[in-house]
Formats: structure tokens, C-alpha cells, sequence
């Protein structure tokens, strides 16, 4: 399985279509983040770039991935195949049953 970076730009001006399906988008973000299929998702402060790393075989399940995206039409996308992506786990803290 590989892993694939997708940058996204996003329009300038966010209509009010645009921002309805914002909590849609979120809800489908922590669905395939759940499932494993989406490993990050970060967004540009001035909220011109968004960024995801998909877990795929290939850049066309990348694409049928992020097609699901409820705000998929305002945006375009570039996907790249990594090589790999090193990434720091948060662990909780082991706790003893003593």
C-alpha cells in the first residue's frame, strides 16, 4: 500500500455554499481517518491550501478517495506518491493495573 500527498487549492472567496458543507467535509475527513484510508489533513492558515496524506494502491483509488469529499468541487487537486512519510504517533501513556 502506498502512501499519497494531496494538495489542494481552495478559492479565494468561500461562498456561502462553500462554508454549509464545511461540518460535512469534517465529518467525512474523521470517517476516512478512522478507517485508515486518510493518515493527516492540515489547512494553510490563510485558508488558501489544504494538505492529506492517502493510504492507496493507486493514484486513481487516491482519486475515487477524495472524490467522497463534500467539498470536492471547489477544489484542485495535485496528488503525489511519496516515498514515505515519517510522522510522530501520540501515545497514551501506559498505566499499571497495581
Amino acid at each position: 500500500m502506498s502512501q499519497f500527498m494531496v494538495e489542494f487549492d481552495l478559492p479565494v472567496d468561500m461562498t456561502e455554499e462553500f462554508t454549509v458543507k464545511i461540518p460535512l467535509q469534517r465529518l467525512k475527513v474523521n470517517e476516512l481517518m478512522e478507517s485508515g484510508k486518510l493518515l493527516s489533513y492540515a489547512l494553510s492558515l490563510d485558508r488558501q491550501k489544504l494538505w492529506c496524506v492517502v493510504k492507496a494502491q493507486t493514484e486513481f483509488d487516491v482519486m475515487a478517495i477524495i472524490s467522497e469529499f463534500p467539498l470536492i468541487s471547489y477544489m484542485d487537486p495535485t496528488i503525489t506518491e511519496l516515498m514515505f512519510n515519517n510522522i510522530v504517533s501520540l501515545r497514551m501513556p501506559l498505566f499499571s493495573l497495581n
